[in-house]
């Protein structure tokens, strides 16, 4: 069983047929066994689904008077294209809620998918309204003000042990957050394609009464 897979398979396309599970699956079997980050960030607003391409800040916690209050953080926002997801990278600080309302506002504006934090969110119920998505480690009522700002952009950066580069695919369910890099991406998503393909026929085989065991010896698919 060998599902041809298509020419191209586009961003809109992988958000409609495959899932972060699978992904992953197609991952491990090209020797890539770390690409799923060991923090629970789980969705906070808007849908629970978020697939696109990296867009990297990098933060750290403060402990003194920002003279740049957000530069960097906007300018990052700003430069938002379409299917980008801005990733920050804050190594699970909860000092403050680094998006909000405003950022994601500015971030929609120029076709942002959503976000994934590596810390705390705030303005949920209004994220939520606006139908941005959001993947969080969890809420901080503190704005970012003297407490965390953006250090660099644009550059690869670290959550849960794996590394997000600007450009990579990420994908984000309620199953988890998975990247893959752009170097395997075409190699990766086809043999997920092909995988969620082989599954719906192993579903239906054993929904009409074949043994999993015997679906699977034939299949060779779980």
């Amino acid at each position: 069983m060998n599902p041809q897979r298509p020419r191209e398979i586009t961003i809109e396309m992988i958000r409609t047929h495959l899932y972060s599970a699978v992904v992953s699956d197609a991952l491990d079997s090209m020797g890539y066994r770390n690409q799923s980050p060991d923090v629970a960030l789980m969705a906070q607003t808007g849908r629970d689904l978020l697939v696109g391409r990296c867009r990297t800040t990098l933060w750290a916690n403060m402990a003194h008077t920002d003279p740049q209050p957000y530069a960097l953080e906007l300018k990052a926002v700003d430069a938002c294209q379409k299917d980008d997801v801005l990733i920050a990278a804050a190594n699970g600080s909860m000092r403050s809620g680094i998006w909000g309302e405003l950022l994601s506002t500015a971030a929609m504006n120029g076709g942002c998918a959503g976000a994934i934090v590596d810390g705390a969110v705030r303005d949920v119920t209004k994220m939520t309204a606006m139908g941005f998505t959001v993947f969080a480690r969890g809420r901080c009522i503190y704005d970012s003000l003297n407490r965390q700002r953006v250090i660099d952009i644009d550059v690869p950066v670290i959550i849960g042990g794996v590394a997000f580069a600007p450009g990579d695919l990420v994908i984000a369910d309620a199953d988890g957050v998975v990247v893959v890099p752009r170097a395997i991406e075409e190699e990766a998503i086809g043999r997920a394609w092909e995988k969620v393909h082989a599954e719906n026929v192993v579903r239906d085989e054993i929904k009409n009464g074949m043994k999993a065991l015997a679906a699977f010896e034939k299949y060779g698919v779980l």
